[in-house]
């Protein structure tokens, strides 16, 4: 007996149609770009909760306090860490080392001078 083998003229698909696999294409085109622009959202979102918990800054504008003069005598084995923490009491000690330290261009400190500060 002899094999019959018929071949058709035509190709049969098995998969979508050409304009099907387009329109599948686009909408998974469009579903990605939501997602990543969602993604970035979110991010931002979570960086700027990340830094205000983490005390970053806010980008109003700093407090205007009134200018008070202080004053302080420089006490013996005083320095400038020691005289900024009397002229500020309760804050952070480090601005006002560094003004003073601008302020006075690498002066020694010598005991009984009197230091102003208008914080």
């Amino acid at each position: 007996m002899a094999a019959v083998m018929t071949i058709s003229s035509t190709r049969h698909r098995t998969g979508p149609t050409t304009r099907a696999m387009r329109r599948e294409t686009r909408t998974v085109y469009v579903r990605r770009r939501v997602t990543a622009v969602l993604l970035g959202v979110a991010l931002v979102v979570a960086m700027a909760q990340a830094g205000a918990a983490l005390g970053g800054s806010t980008l109003a504008a700093p407090e205007r306090r009134p200018t008070v003069l202080a004053h302080t005598v420089v006490l013996p084995g005083d320095s400038l860490w020691s005289v900024a923490q009397r002229l500020a009491p309760g804050e952070d000690p480090r601005p006002v080392v560094d003004a003073l330290a601008h302020v006075r261009h690498g002066a020694v400190l010598v005991a009984g001078e009197r230091i102003e500060w208008g914080g």
